[in-house]
């Protein structure tokens, strides 16, 4: 009976640790959800201002050489799926690859996956990925990662393996469902900034397509930005609804480990009492019968 009650202790501690490891790592995800919500307004400052440059620079004399924002035709279709670095955060992984899957025409794509566990999802899945990258770990690692895709697409559009750009990622919200954005990034669409109302064009010393073209990979490079660290967002969000659920489970399993103690302590005190008594018992010398008179 020791031997058992023992174990339920040791059990109970071990369940009280892995609590605090999870109050922690709900804790982390949270603060980094936090930081990361509280960078999206600057990332959408700096497109804007992209956004406003490139309105100036349509006002040149060759604003009508811009590439046109109409159908690429046929192509390689590559899609930027951002998935999740690190474990626990539930099903996020799989909804992103199984939104990858239903693009229409998905056979012909070319996936960039974005993480580790989702490369994982992705392999499981059958998706192959062309191009892989870890998700970042922390909200400073952001535009260093936005730089190595928006170079590798580049890449694949000067060498004429890539003619259509989309990129899935995931938006915070408060809700458990997971809400998964899609946004095409190429080819770019020039008819959506507003030019300005003025006479006088900007004074440059680029030739207009190529300070339109250059302009338009930054806006890109920003719109990256905005989706890896929305995504980041999401994910931590994602992990501490998975960490929230563990310790549910935890309280469980501890409230279960308790009952059991309760009740194994009950019986070792029973069975020592009834040993005690019955050893009481055997060591009290027999009474002597009466004798009888002669």
């Amino acid at each position: 009976m020791s031997n058992k009650l023992s174990d339920v202790e040791a059990r109970i501690a071990s369940v009280h640790e892995l609590e605090s490891v999870v109050s922690a790592m709900r804790g982390i995800a949270a603060a980094r959800s936090q930081e990361a919500r509280s960078r999206i307004d600057g990332i959408r400052a700096c497109a804007g201002m992209i956004g406003a440059a490139i309105g100036d620079a349509l006002m040149l004399d060759e604003r009508g050489a811009q590439p046109a924002p109409a159908d690429a035709g046929p192509g390689t279709h590559v899609v930027i799926v951002v998935c999740a670095e690190q474990g626990f955060v539930g099903t996020f992984n799989e909804h992103m690859i199984e939104a990858a899957e239903h693009l229409p025409g998905s056979d012909a794509c070319d996936y960039f996956v974005i993480g580790g566990r989702g490369a994982v999802v992705a392999d499981a899945h059958g998706l192959r990925a062309g191009w892989s990258a870890p998700m970042v770990a922390h909200a400073d690692e952001v535009a260093a990662l936005a730089g190595r895709i928006t170079e590798a697409l580049y890449e694949r559009l000067e060498t004429g393996r890539a003619t259509r750009v989309t990129v899935l990622h995931a938006v915070p919200q408060l809700s458990a469902a997971i809400d998964i954005v899609q946004k095409s990034l190429l080819p770019f669409d020039f008819t959506r900034f507003a030019v300005p109302a003025r006479h006088l064009a900007p004074l440059v010393t680029l030739a207009p397509r190529r300070l339109l073209a250059e302009l338009a990979e930054e806006y890109v490079y920003a719109q990256l930005c905005e989706a890896l660290m929305l995504s980041f967002a999401a994910e931590n969000e994602a992990r501490m609804r998975a960490m929230i659920a563990a310790r549910t489970n935890v309280h469980d399993t501890l409230d279960q480990l308790t009952g059991d103690f309760r009740r194994l302590r009950q019986e070792e005190i029973t069975a020592e009492i009834v040993e005690l008594s019955a050893g009481s018992s055997a060591a009290q010398p027999a009474r002597r019968k009466p004798r009888s008179p002669d």
